[in-house]
């Protein structure tokens, strides 16, 4: 059995739609539950495939995970026993190595599998080993497994080799685990960061640097139970946002955080487009013209996100001349290039890097495929976009990072199916 999105394209959207919780805050804050043994309650836990896979191999350890609300979950990670961990699942998502901070912490001997997740190109995680090894941490790596020895845990003083959201984080969890001072250099500034950051300063470790690429934690040995709403979801809301200006539809995005999309929104208007902006929520106001911009380079925050990257290609496709689109992070990230040019997109791939596209052209609705996660929410704004029927295959990757999609795209007028074959 294989689920298909179906859509007929050249609607015009109007209407409200709410941003979910972040996919990338409840990950890691999720995992750092663990680090506890008294109940944390979460609230607005996004309902999508890989936080509830995550879930379920926390609860393949014997950590205790009742939904007490729609969204909102209770976790008590009291009685935990790592060799009992689901490694089948471990592999099917890459935010499973998000476990490898809370579990240093936990356990002085346990085993990861090797984590699966987006095929986007080469990421390595020798940042993230090399940190930990920096914390005491020895691990030893075979063709399955990560075989881990946090016996000499400790605090240290760390240089990030890169700009690594997820070895920021890993580093987060053990250094609050840890009593002493643990100095973060290099380290992400992403919003969910930061709100994994107010995570663990609730449980009792003092966070200095927050926001910043220095970050300075005093762990405790006994980190306490807490209560937590998580962040609404940036790349979703700028998702919607894009999805608005290329459909030239005025749609309303709420829960929508203006301080996080600061260069999404600045970007888009150099494009043409405009938004009328409140307190809890952003507004399209569509434009008739679409200007390119020479370039768009996805960055380290508070730059473009890769995650919205590709909907920017998409978007370039309705821009008056031609738009280099550059990033820096991935080389596997314009997988969805070749899907857009079967419906007519105009695009060259100079590199694993970077691509032209050309524009303004008509698409044509086509049978697609997606191939990651972000590469399939830009499929959809395709499909939208195109004249006629489209197929998209493969939609289980859209399904890991954005909640029934379809059902909230359908109530501002997409014209969008879920079909089973």
């Amino acid at each position: 059995m294989m689920q298909l999105f179906e859509i007929n394209g050249g609607k015009k959207l109007s209407g409200e739609i709410e941003v979910r919780g972040s996919k990338n805050a409840a990950a890691p804050i999720i995992a750092a539950a663990l680090l506890t043994k008294e109940p944390c309650v979460i609230s607005n836990i996004p309902l999508i495939e890989d936080i509830f896979k995550l879930l379920k191999i926390i609860e393949s350890m014997g950590a205790k995970v009742e939904w007490i609300g729609e969204r909102e979950i209770k976790i008590t990670a009291r009685d935990l026993d790592a060799e009992k961990m689901d490694y089948d699942l471990v592999k099917e998502i890459r935010m499973s190595i998000l476990l490898l901070g809370s579990l240093s912490a936990r356990f002085e001997k346990f085993k990861l599998a090797n984590p699966g997740g987006c095929k986007i190109g080469k990421r390595p995680l020798g940042t993230h080993f090399n940190a930990l090894e920096k914390m005491g941490i020895k691990i030893e790596q075979d063709e399955k497994n990560y075989s881990v020895d946090a016996i000499d845990r400790k605090a240290a003083k760390i240089i990030l080799r890169e700009f690594s959201v997820t070895a920021t984080e890993i580093a987060m969890m053990l250094a609050a685990g840890i009593p002493g001072k643990t100095i973060i250099k290099i380290a992400a500034a992403e919003p969910h960061v930061e709100d994994l950051g107010r995570f663990l300063k609730k449980m009792g470790a003092k966070i200095g640097g927050l926001g910043t690429h220095t970050i300075e934690i005093e762990g405790v040995e006994k980190l306490s139970g807490v209560q937590h709403e998580i962040i609404s979801d940036a790349n979703e809301a700028a998702t919607f946002l894009i999805m608005g200006v290329a459909l030239s539809s005025p749609i309303k995005i709420k829960n929508a955080r203006e301080e996080n999309l600061d260069l999404v929104l600045e970007k888009l208007r150099e494009m043409g487009a405009d938004f009328v902006v409140s307190e809890n929520m952003i507004e399209v106001v569509p434009t008739k013209k679409i200007k390119a911009l020479e370039k768009i380079e996805s960055r380290i925050y508070p730059g473009i996100p890769t995650d919205n990257q590709a909907l920017f290609g998409v978007l370039a496709t309705q821009a008056e001349g031609e738009t280099l689109i550059f990033d820096t992070l991935f080389e596997g990230r314009f997988s969805y290039v070749a899907e857009i040019e079967k419906m007519g997109a105009k695009a060259k791939v100079l590199n694993p890097h970077q691509v032209i596209i050309s524009g303004p052209t008509h698409l044509y609705g086509d049978t697609i495929k997606s191939y990651d996660l972000r590469a399939g929410a830009s499929l959809i704004l395709a499909a939208l976009l195109a004249k006629g029927k489209t197929i998209i295959e493969d939609i289980y990757q859209v399904d890991r990072g954005y909640e029934k999609i379809e059902e909230r795209l359908q109530k501002i007028g997409a014209d969008i199916k879920r079909i089973t074959k």
